[in-house]
């Protein structure tokens, strides 16, 4: 005969899971609606949330080719843009390891064509932290390197030619050995000549979306947003780097350790913590890292939450004419998603 202790503990066992299961319903649900609504933003693109090694839930909305309706898929590849630049990061952090490179020894040693005299002064540090000043190659500084916080694309150019120089390899050569050794197969550098399945991407100007014809990426500015991904690839990246599986834990710590102070709307309307081309954030006690990615028709963001092992990544063929509308939709998802017990839980 089964105790009453039993059916007691059985029923709140029971009531438990249907009550998680219940609130692991509604956040999905949400997310499906949000991704429907058509003002002010019309969704377009793939989002994708893994915890603990399992996928939670996983979309494809709307159309790779607009023009043809041809429905978006998950294993679609998006450009990813400004998250291009940690991988440049990563690239930069393993010729440290390797000794080639010192991180507090200034960038004219690795780049001796600079003629400007802050090429004495910036460091490899500095580039990886956006604290440089430099804002032309041939003018001089807007900051004295290290005071400030000036976000761009020009510091992982020239990290890109540092890393190039010191290996006698191309960007390309080493970013392509580094995702085969991670087995992000479906994760490569941008060419004119070799899309695979690459999205094309749109100009959404009050919904009325513009393909972009020309893409704006080049063997110069590759380093800083020229890596093409898939949502799954980037739980593969973040899973690879976060886990210690890339970089040793010395390096690891140096990428994800604040040295600088920044500000986006997505992480939060104060300033917070940026490392080497990394954001580290903290939403409602939650700490996290990540990092965004806008332009050439692309968005992209990828969070990753350490302590619950989750990650949330969203990548849409479309950015808003509108910048007030930019990570419209990313941040409806992020705050859904932080209010629930699968971030909760690691409070």
């Amino acid at each position: 005969m089964i105790s009453k202790k039993i059916i007691s503990a059985f029923l709140i066992f029971s009531f438990t899971v249907n009550i998680f299961s219940q609130t692991h319903k509604n956040w999905q649900n949400k997310i499906d609606s949000i991704i429907q609504i058509e003002t002010p933003v019309h969704f377009n693109g793939v989002i994708l949330i893994n915890k603990n090694g399992k996928t939670v839930y996983s979309k494809a909305f709307g159309f790779s080719e607009i023009e043809n309706k041809t429905p978006m898929e998950m294993n679609d590849q998006f450009e990813i843009m400004s998250n291009t630049k940690q991988i440049t990061s990563v690239l930069v952090l393993k010729e440290v390891e390797k000794g080639k490179i010192d991180l507090h020894t200034p960038i004219k040693k690795y780049l001796p064509f600079l003629k400007q005299t802050w090429a004495d002064s910036v460091t490899v540090h500095q580039l990886l932290n956006h604290t440089h000043g430099i804002v032309d190659v041939e003018k001089p500084l807007v900051f004295k390197p290290g005071t400030d916080f000036k976000y761009g694309n020009l510091s992982n150019i020239l990290l890109g030619k540092i890393v190039e120089n010191v290996s006698k390899k191309t960007y390309l050569e080493l970013a392509a050995k580094l995702f085969k050794q991670l087995k992000m197969n479906d994760t490569f550098c941008y060419s004119a000549s070799d899309k695979r399945n690459l999205v094309f991407g749109y100009i959404n100007k009050e919904n009325k979306f513009s393909k972009v014809e020309n893409s704006m990426i080049n063997d110069e500015n590759l380093p800083a947003d020229g890596v093409i991904s898939t949502a799954h690839d980037l739980v593969i990246w973040n899973n690879q780097l976060h886990k210690g599986k890339i970089l040793s834990p010395k390096s690891y710590q140096l990428m994800t350790t604040e040295s600088a102070k920044s500000q986006h709307d997505v992480f939060g309307k104060e300033k917070m913590g940026y490392g080497y081309n990394i954001r580290i954030a903290e939403t409602k006690g939650i700490q996290y890292l990540g990092h965004t990615g806008l332009g050439d028709g692309f968005s992209s963001l990828n969070i990753y939450i350490p302590k619950a092992d989750l990650h949330i990544i969203v990548l849409e063929n479309q950015m808003n004419e509108n910048s007030d509308l930019f990570y419209y939709t990313e941040k409806l998802i992020k705050d859904i998603i932080f209010e629930t017990e699968l971030v909760k839980s690691s409070r």
